[in-house]
């Protein structure tokens, strides 16, 4: 279901004027084990980093990226998008949706490009 209205949103952002940040997504590039999360174009997922598993509070996943990209770029894309698909900001690179925390830590790769960590676990009580 939320696979579907992402879909939604990123098809209405596309065809809306004004709506430019989502021409900078790939509708059909998601994090393989975050499957609602968009990977911005120019990354490339490293899939063996790759985990993801079930636990008794929620899922819990985690995935690394790379690409010749600014890392303040990658944040920006980031910060734009992920309200929009529902995610809260709860601080830099930390956000909420419903029962869970998304964390993106984006850093410089040393070579000029970026390195991505994504994490989605369950909200601590």
């Amino acid at each position: 279901m939320k696979r579907v209205v992402l879909l939604c949103v990123l098809l209405l952002g596309a065809v809306l004027p004004g709506a430019g940040i989502f021409h900078a997504v790939a509708a059909d590039r998601f994090v393989s084990v975050i499957e609602d999360l968009p990977l911005m174009d120019g990354l490339r997922e490293n899939e063996n980093a790759a985990v993801a598993f079930e636990t008794a509070g929620g899922r819990i996943a985690e995935a690394e990226a790379r690409g010749g990209i600014a890392p303040e770029r990658v944040r920006r894309f980031y910060a734009e998008v992920l309200p929009q698909l529902g995610w809260t900001p709860l601080g830099e690179g930390l956000y909420r949706r419903e029962r869970e925390r998304l964390k993106v830590i984006v850093e410089s790769d040393g070579d000029g490009g970026t390195a991505v960590g994504f994490s989605v676990s369950p909200l601590g009580k």
